[in-house]
């Protein structure tokens, strides 16, 4: 009974934004997938920073799916902004810095006329603060969503515990990380309330974590003893200066100035190419296995399935990777990210089934390892045999 609450409250809280910003690195996406100039990519859209990203890559076409409305209008503003605001100044102002109220003209003037019914709806109407969602753009965006408010809600408790998460920022390099972190952050954990709060299922949702992955990634351990080795590694393991993931955890946004980190997708080396080929990108309000269902076969190469599997049950996935397997060209990869270390299709898919695919060990360890996030357990890869 305990655990239908907690999936019916995890199902509702998903219904609106969760994730401005996608927390899988792009970059590693793109070294396990190996897009080419005829990848044909399926993928969940989440946020839409890796759907765009990907078109750095010069794939034929991705098709983006999602049944969170809230991630398809997201997915489908950045396109039409990356196909029709003046330059990347305006891009960058409106994506990056997300706080300019100049941002709200450049939307009414260039991009507005291009969205559909649907899309303009969306971003038209209120929140339940009674603001425009547009206006997000005026007020830092990615302190929105659920996962914006989740951060929100670690930087109060730090404050409580007198500590300045922002610091970290300021490190000149991987030692002053390390001795910022030991210093300021891997004590929190020791604190008897964060401890028993971590450990409530519930706690987590803003991470889009629902009560099945939260047993998965826990384990046998006390939640905040995961945490902490999650948090050490996007705190110590890159240079902040790289991570743009870092930013977002501890600045609650992008940094400022040219040099500052960006996913690729906001980069100004890669603005024309992605304003380019932005109409390469489909995006559908779908699940993903019934969009397979109605694919040709053999129409697919390239898949995406962000963490979504650690919520399936064993039927579901079945029936997704049957679509997968009748989709799939030669060649065909498949990509994921799970809460826990390990693959999780090994003993819940049909063995004939995976016998069909070729786990990569080397490629998922190293990519798992290079993953900037660092908030997953595991990055997995498989090849069609």
């Amino acid at each position: 009974m305990a655990n239908r609450v907690l999936d019916h409250a995890f199902a509702l809280a998903f219904r609106g934004l969760v994730y401005a910003q996608i927390w899988e690195d792009p970059d590693v996406d793109m070294k396990a997938l190996q897009i080419r100039p005829d990848s044909r990519i399926i993928a969940i859209a989440s946020g839409g920073c890796n759907v765009l990203s990907y078109l750095t890559a010069d794939p034929e076409a991705i098709t983006a799916v999602d049944l969170n409305t809230a991630h398809i209008a997201l997915n489908k503003l950045k396109l039409a902004s990356a196909q029709h605001l003046p330059d990347h100044a305006h891009f960058r102002r409106f994506f990056a810095e997300a706080d300019s109220a100049a941002n709200i003209a450049a939307y009414r003037t260039h991009v507005l006329p291009h969205l559909d019914e649907t899309t303009r709806r969306y971003w038209e109407r209120r929140d339940l603060s009674g603001r425009r969602r547009i206006n997000g753009f005026t007020s830092n965006i990615y302190k929105r969503g659920l996962l914006g408010n989740f951060i929100g809600v670690a930087h109060l408790l730090a404050r409580l515990y007198k500590i300045d998460l922002a610091s970290i920022l300021a490190a000149r390099d991987l030692d002053e990380q390390r001795r910022v972190f030991e210093r300021e952050m891997a004590p929190v954990f020791d604190k008897r309330f964060v401890r028993w709060l971590t450990d409530q299922p519930a706690s987590l949702f803003g991470l889009g974590i629902p009560p099945a992955q939260f047993e998965a990634l826990a384990g046998n351990e006390p939640m905040a003893e995961v945490l902490r080795r999650r948090l050490e590694k996007l705190a110590c393991d890159f240079p902040v200066e790289d991570n743009y993931f870092a930013w977002q955890a501890f600045g609650r946004g992008y940094g400022r100035g040219d040099r500052s980190p960006l996913p690729p997708y906001l980069q100004g080396t890669n603005w024309q190419t992605v304003r380019d080929r932005a109409n390469r990108v489909d995006v559908r309000h779908a699940n993903l296995t019934e969009h397979l269902t109605a694919q040709p076969e053999a129409s697919l190469d390239r898949y995406v399935l962000l963490d979504a599997q650690d919520w399936m049950t064993d039927d579901q996935l079945g029936a997704l990777w049957t679509q997968i397997t009748r989709t799939a060209r030669p060649g065909a990869r498949v990509l994921f990210r799970t809460a826990a270390e390990p693959s999780l299709l090994p003993g819940r898919l049909d063995d004939a089934l995976l016998a069909r695919w070729r786990y990569d060990d080397a490629l998922s360890a190293e990519c798992t390892a290079q993953d900037r996030s660092s908030i997953y357990g595991g990055v997995h890869l498989y090849e069609l045999v």
